[in-house]
C-alpha cells in the first residue's frame, strides 16, 4: 500500500481525479450561485442545466477516443493525447466564463459552458481507460479507482466550498479566472504523466473480436449498418431536439421562449423513447435474428472497404454490448432499464437548484452554504458511500439498493421542511444536541438546520450511489462491461436532467415546496422498480440452487 501511494501513477490518478471533479462542479453546480447572484429566474436555470446531458451521451463518441489520433499529438500518448487537450480546453474555458456577465450574456455562457461539459466528459472518458492501461501489481485498479474518487471529492470542496468563500470576499469572475488557471497547471502537469501503450496482446484481441463480426453465423454487414445507422440517427436527432430547445429558451426574453413543461412533457417521453425504448428493441430484434439464422452470413465475409471498417467498429463499440445486454436478460431488460432510469432521478433533477435555495430562497451566505453543502455535506456524503459498502455484508445488495432509493426519495422531505421553515429540522437539531455542537462551534440554529437537512439528503445519496454502482456493475458482461457500464451510469442521468427545464418553471410559479413533495413522489418509482427486481433476482438465485442474489448479481 505504502508503496502504491508512492507511486508516479497513483499521485497522477489523484490530480486526473481532481480534474475530472472541478470543471463538473464550476459548470455543473457553483455557476448556479454566480447566476443566483445576478438574479436569473430558475426556468432559466433549468434549461441551461441542460447542458449536463453532455455527461449523460458521452458513451456516443468514445469509441471514436479509442481510434482517432490528434495530429501533432500522438506523440504524447495514445490516452494522454485527449487528456492534455482537453484539460487544456477546459482551463480556456474557465478563463473565458470569467470574463463573461451571466445576466448580460446568458447565450455566450451557456455555448462556453457546453463546450467545457463536452471537453470534461470527453477527459472523464479517457482518464477512465487511463487508469485501466497503466494499472499494474503495485497501483492496482482498486487502489487508482480510490484515489481517483478522493481526488474527485477533494475538487468539489475547492470547486464549491472554497469557491464560494472566495466570491463572497472577492468576486466570482476571480473565482473562475483563479479556477481557469490551476485548470491550465494540472493540463501542464498532465504532459508528463506516464502513458501505458496499447499492448499488442490487447490490439489483437480488438483485432480478433472485429474479426469475428465476419464469421458464418453472424449477421449480414448489411443488417448492422442499417441498424447501427437507425440507433446513430435517433440520438442524433435527440442532441438536436435538446439544443435547440436550448438556444430558443435562453436566445429569447423571458415572455418569449418556449414552455418548459410542455417541451418536457411532449418531447421528453419521445426522446426517451428514441434514445433508449427503441434501440433496445433492435438489439432484441437482432439477437433473435443472430439466433434463428436470419439474414446471417453463410460463409466467412471479408472486410471491403473503409464504409464496412466504420460498420464493424460501430456496431462492436454501440450495438454489440447492447444485443448482449437485452440477450442476456430477455424481458426483464424492461425492469432493469426502468430502474436504472429512474434511480438517481430525485438528485440530479434538483442539483442544479441547491444553490438559489439556499442563497436566494433561504437566505443563507455564502460562507454558510460552502460549510454546510461543500464541506459537512461531504462529509456526510463520504459517511453514506461507506455505510452503503458496510452494509452490504450484512443484508446485501439488493437490499440496499431498495435502502437507497427509498431514503433518497424521503430526503427530499427534509428540504421541503426547511421550505416551510424547518420545524422539523429544528426539532431534531435541537434534541440531539447537534444545535448545541453547532452553536459552541460558532454557528447558530438557522446553520444547524441547514446542516441537519443537507447530512441526511448526503447520506442517503451516498449509500444510493454506492448501491448503484454495485448494482451497475453487477449486471454487466466482463467482455462488454466498459461500454455497457457507462451507457447505463450515463442513463441514470438521463431523466433527472431533461426535466430540470420544467423543474425550474414549477418552482418559479409554486414555490419549491409543492416541487419537493413530487419530487419524492416520483422517487418511488424507483422504489417500486428495486423491489420487482429484487423478486426477480431471488428467483434466479432459488432456480440457480442459491441462497442469495446478491453472491452473483
Amino acid at each position: 500500500m505504502a508503496a502504491a501511494l508512492k507511486n508516479r501513477k497513483t499521485v497522477y490518478m489523484l490530480l486526473f481525479g481532481f480534474a475530472s471533479g472541478l470543471p463538473y462542479t464550476l459548470l455543473l453546480s457553483t455557476l448556479y450561485a454566480w447566476m443566483s447572484d445576478t438574479a436569473i429566474d430558475l426556468e432559466t436555470m433549468g434549461v441551461f442545466s441542460l447542458i449536463g446531458l453532455t455527461y449523460a451521451f458521452k458513451f456516443l463518441w468514445s469509441p471514436l477516443l479509442d481510434q482517432v489520433d490528434l495530429p501533432g499529438l500522438k506523440r504524447l500518448g495514445h490516452r494522454k493525447q485527449w487528456i492534455v487537450t482537453a484539460q487544456f480546453l477546459l482551463g480556456g474555458v474557465l478563463l473565458v466564463v470569467s470574463r463573461l456577465d451571466p445576466a448580460g450574456a446568458i447565450g455566450v455562457l451557456s455555448l462556453m459552458a457546453a463546450v467545457g461539459a463536452f471537453a470534461g466528459a470527453t477527459q472523464d472518458v479517457v482518464m477512465d481507460a487511463w487508469r485501466v492501461d497503466v494499472a499494474d501489481h503495485e497501483a492496482t485498479i482498486d487502489i487508482l479507482s480510490t484515489v481517483y474518487q478522493l481526488g474527485w471529492r477533494t475538487a468539489v470542496l475547492v470547486g464549491g466550498a472554497l469557491a464560494l468563500v472566495i466570491a463572497d470576499r472577492t468576486d466570482w469572475p476571480t473565482v473562475y479566472a483563479i479556477m481557469g488557471v490551476l485548470m491550465l497547471a494540472i493540463a501542464a502537469a498532465a504532459i508528463f504523466a506516464p502513458e501505458a501503450e496499447q499492448s499488442v496482446a490487447s490490439i489483437a484481441a480488438d483485432d480478433e473480436a472485429l474479426r469475428e463480426l465476419r464469421d458464418a453465423g453472424q449477421l449480414h454487414p448489411r443488417v448492422r449498418g442499417w441498424a447501427l445507422s437507425i440507433v446513430g440517427v435517433l440520438w442524433g436527432w435527440a442532441l438536436i431536439t435538446v439544443g435547440v430547445f436550448m438556444f430558443r429558451s435562453l436566445s429569447s426574453n423571458p415572455d418569449a421562449r418556449p414552455d418548459s413543461v410542455e417541451f418536457i412533457t411532449g418531447m421528453g417521453p419521445i426522446i426517451v423513447i428514441a434514445t433508449v425504448v427503441v434501440p433496445v428493441i433492435i438489439a432484441a430484434v437482432l439477437e433473435n435474428w443472430r439466433r434463428k439464422g436470419r439474414y446471417t452470413l453463410s460463409t466467412q465475409a471479408a472486410k471491403q472497404g473503409v464504409w464496412d471498417g466504420f460498420v464493424d467498429h460501430g456496431y462492436r463499440a454501440l450495438i454489440l454490448p447492447l444485443t448482449e445486454f437485452v440477450g442476456r436478460l430477455g424481458w426483464a431488460v424492461i425492469i432493469v432499464l426502468t430502474l436504472v432510469l429512474s434511480y438517481r432521478f430525485t438528485d440530479t433533477v434538483w442539483g442544479s437548484f441547491a444553490y438559489p435555495f439556499y442563497l436566494g430562497e433561504l437566505q443563507y451566505t455564502k460562507d454558510e452554504v460552502a460549510i454546510a453543502s461543500k464541506g459537512f455535506g461531504v462529509g456526510a456524503l463520504m459517511f453514506g458511500i461507506m455505510l452503503g459498502g458496510a452494509l452490504f455484508s450484512f443484508i446485501g445488495r439488493m437490499a440496499v439498493l431498495f435502502i437507497g432509493a427509498l431514503t433518497a426519495a424521503l430526503s427530499n422531505l427534509l428540504y421541503a421542511d426547511l421550505a416551510l421553515g424547518g420545524t422539523y429540522m429544528e426539532l431534531v437539531s435541537t434534541y440531539t444536541g447537534f444545535t448545541t455542537l453547532v452553536e459552541w462551534l460558532g454557528g447558530d440554529l438557522r446553520l444547524a438546520k441547514l446542516m441537519m437537512a443537507i447530512a441526511g439528503e448526503n447520506v442517503a445519496g451516498g449509500l444510493a450511489g454506492a448501491a448503484l454502482v454495485a448494482y451497475l456493475s453487477s449486471i454487466t458482461a466482463k467482455g462488454y462491461s466498459a461500454v455497457q457500464y457507462a451507457l447505463l451510469s450515463s442513463l441514470t442521468f438521463l431523466i433527472g436532467t431533461l426535466g430540470r427545464g420544467a423543474l425550474g418553471q414549477m418552482i418559479d410559479e409554486d414555490g419549491y415546496y409543492p416541487v419537493f413533495i413530487l419530487t419524492t413522489a416520483l422517487g418511488m418509482i424507483a422504489v417500486a422498480a428495486c423491489i420487482v427486481e429484487w423478486i426477480r433476482q431471488a428467483r434466479l438465485g432459488r432456480r440457480a440452487g442459491v441462497v442469495a442474489p446478491e453472491a452473483g448479481g
